[in-house]
């Protein structure tokens, strides 16, 4: 394949900041490294399609950082400590560490179905009590937190004061006087002030939990992650990522106890980055409100790659809308992952045309038309880089992306023609070639090798669709035999019986092969 160069420049990272509400360039707090902290799954279910936003959103995060030269710590951890996850563990019967277990691993399968890469480290709160322990009695021995002794044989809570921290509400934009206005106490909650967060909570001796300073008891949600990501990178890193639901109280929370505990030492963390909802008739998905798709069940029926385009296809700040239908026959189908699976599918075709090619490269001055082919390929291939960089810009770089595709396609149509000017139309292949695998990589896309694809496609599809491979092989060699002895009529009857089932013949040098609809 004739390769022609391609700008190796990159126009500057910038990302937006929750905390200062702007899209600011990216400056690391170490040139040339980049430390960042994602919020990851609590363990207790199977992950639904508004865990994937997120998963793929800073997976997405990552990429486009480590395609701009930076080393990058990706730490994404996993809550195997929560109430959530006790009360599932005795409705299922399970231990609760096993049941946490079980679900973090069948997390880690379905991200990396979405070609999501593994973090750089997983930190688990069960992994990491002593530093949790440490960092609240610092908040403690400050007068930032107080304990609230159980009653007997239970042990303490120690709640954090949100009024003696004079930053709180920064990230979110709340004021005090209207949290107080909405704020109420738990039955089983003794705090001094409605506000206050509980660092952590007591149990009796027999439950789940740690031996502490205070007694037997849990750790409260949002200090879990304070001490986690102060473990592993320190104070002051440089990208706080998660989900938009949990700017408050979580992210608030960690800022308050975070910075209070080092005062010296803030801000907390550099940059705040949230993705938006995936949102089901117009209501956030979650598992509260019962309106969750599991990934199991798209990936039952769909390409993990299809869903992955469909969400970068939205700003990641943004809100996606997850369509449901019911088809007559009772299927459940997704209508957007469908038509993305289509387009995966365009570009996986591109790709198996480009590989079966040889072309020599011509050097020398290109005719008008194919010069014009090879600046829209290098102007297509800038916009995609310039919108990565720019605050994640997914979907202008997927439309580029496909642009680049459709002028390959366009080259190598011609290629088959116009045997004269091969060697020139190898230079826009060669630099369409290089364009497309760079931007689908940083995209995460096209991760799975062709033949791989194909053949779990096919299978998956045969599956979903009732039809036996085997059948449709039989079929095709009926219909073969048929045109043998020039019975035509006979195989085209074939051809649309098999059409009628979603099954699409396909005719070539080599044989007939056959794909089957999404």
């Amino acid at each position: 394949m004739g390769d022609e160069a391609l700008p190796a420049v990159r126009p500057p990272l910038s990302v937006y900041d929750s905390l200062t509400r702007s899209v600011r360039p990216l400056a690391p707090r170490r040139p040339g490294e980049l430390s960042v902290y994602c919020c990851g799954p609590t363990t207790y279910d199977v992950a639904h399609v508004g865990h994937a936003r997120s998963a793929v959103a800073f997976d997405l995060f990552v990429r486009v950082a480590r395609s701009h030269g930076l080393r990058v710590q990706f730490v994404r951890n996993v809550t195997d400590v929560d109430d959530k996850i006790l009360a599932r563990a005795k409705e299922s019967g399970e231990e609760p560490p096993a049941l946490a277990a079980r679900m973090a691993e069948l997390y880690a399968e379905d991200m990396r179905a979405l070609g999501c890469a593994d973090p750089d480290v997983e930190p688990r709160v069960s992994q990491h009590i002593a530093q949790i322990h440490s960092l609240v009695t610092r908040l403690v021995a400050s007068d930032s937190a107080y304990v609230v002794p159980g009653p007997a044989g239970t042990g303490g809570d120690v709640y954090f004061r949100v009024r003696a921290f004079a930053g709180y509400g920064k990230l979110s934009g709340r004021k005090l006087e209207e949290l107080q206005a909405g704020a109420r106490v738990e039955v089983d909650e003794r705090k001094q002030d409605p506000l206050d967060f509980a660092l952590w909570k007591g149990c009796a001796a027999a439950e789940w939990g740690w031996d502490s300073p205070w007694g037997r008891g849990r750790p409260g949600w949002h200090i879990e992650c304070s001490a986690m990501s102060e473990a592993i990178l320190g104070h002051g890193f440089d990208i706080h990522a998660g989900g938009m639901d949990l700017i408050f109280p979580h992210h608030e929370n960690e800022i308050a106890q975070s910075e209070a505990a080092f005062p010296a030492r803030a801000p907390f963390a550099r940059t705040w980055m949230h993705n938006g909802f995936v949102n089901v008739d117009k209501e956030k998905m979650s598992k509260s409100l019962g309106n969750f798709v599991t990934l199991r069940d798209v990936l039952a029926r769909n390409d993990g790659q299809a869903l992955r385009l469909y969400l970068l296809s939205h700003h990641y700040r943004g809100p996606v809308s997850f369509d449901v239908d019911k088809l007559d026959d009772g299927r459940v189908v997704f209508p957007g992952i469908d038509e993305a699976e289509r387009k995966i599918e365009y570009l996986y075709t591109t790709l198996a045309r480009l590989d079966a090619m040889t072309v020599a490269l011509t050097a020398g001055e290109l005719p008008k038309e194919y010069a014009a082919a090879l600046e829209r390929v290098k102007a297509a291939h800038a916009r995609a880089l310039a919108a990565l960089a720019d605050d994640l810009g997914a979907a202008a770089a997927i439309a580029a992306t496909y642009e680049i595709a459709g002028q390959l396609n366009e080259a190598m149509d011609l290629h088959q023609k116009r045997k004269a000017d091969r060697g020139h139309l190898a230079r826009v292949i060669g630099a369409g070639t290089l364009a497309l695998r760079e931007i689908t990589a940083v995209l995460g896309l096209l991760t799975v090798p062709f033949a791989r694809w194909a053949r779990e496609t096919r299978e998956r599809r045969c599956r979903i669709r009732g039809l036996d491979p085997a059948a449709i092989e039989a079929e095709i060699q009926a219909r073969a035999d048929a045109r043998a002895e020039k019975d035509f009529a006979r195989g085209d009857a074939i051809r649309a019986a098999l059409a009628a089932q979603g099954v699409e013949l396909l005719d070539g040098p080599s044989g007939t092969t056959f794909r089957v609809a999404v």
